[in-house]
């Protein structure tokens, strides 16, 4: 039987996140928005990045244009669970502008990940996951997806905003073709024998 995380627990977590976490979510270049749709499985997570006036291409006759959050991933379901300890590691290194540690990860503690709300990234922790949550898409191997997971958050914040744009930046073939070879590289290919040990390496 799973253990629910106590009431007061929930609300001193509330508590923190209002008075800690809040106030960076507007600044944040990336968000982790942890939510629920009827058609998925509770919770959702979804990486969203921020995307600033003079970046923005759909400004038309706008005359004080804002910046804007646009949706790069989701994860749910087995996936997300064997990917919880590589999100716990990524988010316990997010720091706010004081460069204190946030310490983020508390929030998806538990058996069950109650806290429903947006979690300030910055671009390290924005650049990982988006590249995890994509990378995830369509394998149906949990080793090779928490391998992908564990081998992308090695990367140092340059190499994963790269290996990011490759991804996004260059057309649809492009992308597609680039995230077909992300996934090989950083996971080999289905029933490889060496996923396992790589993996066991890696935790």
């Amino acid at each position: 039987m799973k253990q629910k995380v106590p009431r007061d627990k929930n609300i001193q977590l509330q508590m923190y996140y209002d008075k800690k976490v809040c106030s960076q979510v507007s600044k944040a270049p990336w968000v982790l928005r942890i939510t629920e749709h009827k058609d998925k499985p509770v919770p959702l997570f979804i990486i969203k990045q921020r995307i600033h006036p003079e970046q923005r291409t759909d400004l038309a006759d706008l005359k004080a244009p804002r910046s804007i959050l646009l949706e790069r991933g989701l994860i749910y379901g087995p996936s997300q669970k064997r990917c919880i300890p590589v999100f716990k590691t990524i988010l316990a290194r997010v720091k706010n502008n004081r460069d204190i540690p946030m310490e983020l990860q508390q929030f998806l503690n538990g058996s069950r990940i109650d806290f429903r709300g947006n979690l300030p990234l910055d671009d390290e922790a924005g650049y990982k996951m988006a590249l995890i949550f994509k990378l995830q898409e369509r394998i149906k191997e949990m080793d090779r997806v928490e391998l992908i997971a564990r081998r992308a958050d090695r990367f140092t914040m340059e190499e994963a905003g790269y290996w990011y744009s490759r991804m996004s930046s260059f057309g649809d073939a492009a992308n597609r073709w680039a995230m077909a070879g992300m996934k090989i590289m950083l996971a080999g290919q289905p029933r490889d024998p060496n996923i396992e040990a790589m993996l066991g390496d890696l935790r």
